[in-house]
């Protein structure tokens, strides 16, 4: 009996965990929450605010353990809600946000992305033999690690791969202050550069990064601020791994040029092509863990949605079918029948919202499934944007993941909320160039 208890208060806490301490709910809707006796929610709400109504229903099973609360909005404000042990003591405040349900304008469509690193980004160390024969390694015995971004040399700010050279050459063997970013952190290194028995050049045994492009699809704009997002994931470098610290970037229109199917083990990918002079469609601002982030110059409608349409939050998506907008060929958005086979209760940010399962047969035919390039496609459910494909599932392409809307709209600063992370074995679909200059 003891152990059935501790059982169960176990569970609750696990519960009340997931249960996110900030709630939004559009104007006219409703959210359920589940708590396990003998936790409760107190339903005296203050008089004045009058924005909430709560109902609670005990569950009519015999052996009773729980209460189901509808939170059902009746106008636009904030309360708070407690979450009390035995109706005496608060474990939880929960803030209930009722807000105008947001709307915006799907994507769809392909776009070529260009980003510029912040500096220049080590993707290598290597070694470099002196005009004495000897080989050296400055940059391993300065502490320099890959992933780092150099981000100034002696003070002054890099702009990029090119940069470097000149500044080493014109300060030669002298030793050099690097203001160096890894991570979120900045650090001072103090470097002394090499001169080449090669060419004559002087080198810090380093290869350098300093931009990189590659093909994606844009998941919404704003038609109110003009902001979008964009791939649903952020770019990380080919060969660090690590998410690129970004100076800026843009977004650019790009047609699709061939398709090579996706097949157990082995991820598909669309490829495609853009010019950089031209058809520049916006900048990007941010590179998160959940997607590409900025302002748009030009409206980007497509056949199916010519306005703005309203999003869902995680509370109102439900498993069952669902559309995907996606460009497979040349610039058209066309619209793809996906099933939503499993959705996660999210109290924080996460990457992996919901399991994605695609049912359209012509899309299966063309693609074998989720390839790279479809990252950021929107997905649409009874008339609402709910979210964007980002992941596919390595031995399974006609699955992939989903990432919620409203995390999107945190990242892009139309939302705000708490946010999070998880991690879980996957590929990011986001097809990379590489750009890598020696600059050893």
């Amino acid at each position: 009996m003891i152990l059935l208890t501790c059982s169960i208060y176990l569970l609750q806490i696990v519960n009340l965990y997931k249960i996110p301490s900030e709630v939004n709910i559009f104007e006219g809707g409703k959210k359920d929450i589940n708590l396990l006796l003998p936790f409760t929610i107190n339903n005296k709400l203050d008089s004045k605010n009058n924005i909430l109504k709560i109902e609670n229903s005990k569950n009519d099973s015999k052996f009773n353990t729980s209460n189901k609360y509808s939170l059902k909005s009746k106008k636009i404000g904030s309360t708070n809600l407690n979450i009390k042990l035995l109706g005496l003591f608060p474990v939880k405040t929960v803030q209930v946000n009722i807000m105008d349900r947001i709307k915006l304008q799907p994507g769809g469509q392909s776009i070529g992305v260009k980003l510029k690193t912040e500096g220049v980004l080590i993707v290598a160390l290597s070694d470099i033999k002196g005009e004495d024969g000897k080989n050296y390694t400055p940059g391993i015995e300065s502490g320099l690690k890959i992933g780092d971004s150099i981000l100034e040399i002696n003070d002054v700010k890099v702009k990029d791969s090119y940069h470097v050279i000149d500044l080493l050459n014109d300060i030669q063997d002298s030793k050099i202050k690097l203001k160096i970013k890894r991570n979120e952190e900045e650090l001072i290194k103090h470097i002394i550069p090499i001169k080449s028995k090669e060419d004559g050049i002087y080198r810090i045994g380093l290869w350098v990064r300093d931009k990189t492009a590659g093909i994606g699809t844009l998941t919404f704009y704003d038609k109110k601020t003009k902001k979008f997002a964009a791939l649903g994931h952020g770019i990380s470098d080919i060969d660090t791994g690590k998410l690129m610290n970004i100076s800026g970037g843009e977004i650019l229109e790009a047609s699709i040029s061939s398709i090579e199917q996706g097949t157990k083990g082995h991820p598909g990918e669309l490829k495609g092509m853009f010019f950089e002079s031209q058809n520049l469609l916006g900048n990007i601002e941010k590179n998160t863990s959940l997607g590409i982030y900025g302002t748009i110059n030009k409206e980007m409608n497509n056949s199916y949605y010519k306005d703005s349409i309203p999003i869902a939050l995680q509370h109102e998506v439900k498993k069952g079918k669902a559309y995907i907008l996606s460009t497979i060929g040349n610039k058209d958005v066309n619209k793809y029948e996906v099933e939503i086979v499993k959705k996660e209760t999210q109290a924080n940010i996460a990457p992996k919202s919901m399991t994605v399962k695609i049912t359209d047969k012509k899309l299966l035919s063309k693609t074998g499934g989720i390839v790279q390039g479809m990252s950021g496609s929107p997905i649409i459910q009874d008339g609402k944007i709910i979210g964007a494909i980002t992941h596919v599932f390595v031995n399974d392409p006609t699955k992939g993941y989903g990432l919620y809307i409203e995390w999107m709209l945190e990242e892009s600063g139309i939302l705000k909320n708490d946010i999070g992370m998880q991690k879980i074995r996957e590929i990011p679909y986001f097809f990379v160039e590489k750009c890598k200059k020696k600059i050893r």
